[in-house]
């Protein structure tokens, strides 16, 4: 059974930094690029980052650049997203998803003094 469970959502303020960890299990993480999405209400997900199978590459969204990074740890099937000068334009839900169309449940993240 296929499961990618984040976890490191909360409230946060601004200029305040959050570790997001996606888990994986049920298939063979190391095969797939892994992503970080997010959603706010009334809005499409948009794609915050991206990392090849291996971590050789990595492509963020305009919008975090230089504030968030993308890690993966293929011998613990988990994918991270570190994020910095945090601001409340970051409010969302963030989810992972693996390159063969799996979804996380997602994991909600407040920015607010």
């Amino acid at each position: 059974q296929v499961q990618l469970v984040e976890s490191g959502g909360g409230l946060v303020q601004p200029g305040g930094s959050l570790r997001l960890s996606c888990a994986a299990s049920g298939f063979t993480f190391r095969n797939y690029a892994m992503s970080w999405y997010r959603q706010t209400p009334g809005k499409e997900r948009e794609l915050v980052a991206f990392i090849t199978r291996f971590g050789g590459s990595t492509n963020y969204a305009d919008s975090v650049k230089g504030r968030f990074t993308i890690s993966r740890d293929n011998a613990k099937n988990t994918v991270y997203l570190q994020m910095n000068s945090l601001v409340p334009e970051d409010t969302a839900v963030y989810y992972c998803f693996a390159e063969f169309g799996g979804w996380g449940q997602g994991t909600q993240v407040t920015v607010s003094s």
